[in-house]
């Protein structure tokens, strides 16, 4: 068994390193971090091979597909994004066009590609680690909340193509909430509610992906949030989302 994990250099993406791994998965592992990444190959038992690439530049995203697509990946995690904080019309726009490059261009490059040798051959599935953002509208972090919606709406819909053409094929969508990982760090932003432990997060994921879940939401409290966002207009659900939100002061 093969598992290729993307940002698999902290946070979430470290997490499903070492959970697959002490299930018996050798693993691709692609991040920035050269430094970082020889390290966790270094800790895992299972054989692990790193692969440095910004996921940002999209020839880097085929190369990635060209070094492993002999490799019959069994499991693809597209873990690797980021946010930004801070209100529209003052961030910074490259650093947008880079987030929507890696959160949305590399989820569905990676995704089409593996996924049409999956097809082929019958076997494997992907998650693509989305956001319980993905549901509503996020005011100070508009980009980011798009984004993972964007995720989020195509998993949901790709394993519905693959539902009914009866491929043995299937795709989830992880949508946690807050995770204790560098991502406030990276997003310069702090949320009320207090974060998920990163390796509950990727064991619980793993757990529900392989039961063929579509849409997986760890945490109780989360998903009593979802629930209710049900019953109120995006308009409202917008200024819920500005109030919980307040920049991180150091």
């Amino acid at each position: 068994m093969k598992a290729l994990i993307t940002g698999a250099s902290s946070g979430i993406g470290y997490s499903f390193a070492k959970y697959l791994s002490s299930l018996g998965y050798d693993l691709i592992l692609v991040a920035r971090d050269k430094e970082k990444l020889q390290k966790i190959q270094d800790e895992l038992k299972t054989d692990v091979k790193i692969i440095v690439a910004d996921l940002a530049q999209e020839s880097k995203l085929k190369e990635l597909y060209v070094l492993c697509k002999n490799d019959n990946i069994d499991l693809l995690i597209n873990n690797a994004g980021f946010g930004l904080f801070g209100e529209f019309n003052s961030t910074d726009l490259n650093t947008e066009l880079d987030m929507i490059n890696v959160n949305i261009k590399a989820v569905h490059i990676l995704t089409k590609l593996f996924l049409k040798d999956m097809v082929k051959r019958d076997s494997g599935c992907i998650l693509n680690v989305s956001s319980s953002a993905s549901f509503q509208a996020g005011p100070l972090m508009a980009t980011y909340y798009a984004s993972k919606s964007y995720v989020t709406k195509l998993s949901v819909a790709i394993n519905e193509e693959l539902r009914r053409a009866k491929s043995k094929v299937y795709v989830s969508t992880l949508c946690p909430g807050p995770v204790k990982t560098n991502f406030n760090k990276v997003a310069d932003v702090e949320f009320a509610m207090k974060g998920l432990d990163s390796d509950y997060v990727a064991k619980y994921a793993i757990k529900k992906l392989f039961k063929k879940k579509v849409v997986i939401v760890p945490g109780f409290k989360m998903k009593v949030i979802l629930f209710f966002n049900k019953f109120v207009s995006t308009k409202f659900g917008a200024k819920v989302v500005y109030k919980i939100q307040r920049r991180k002061r150091k």
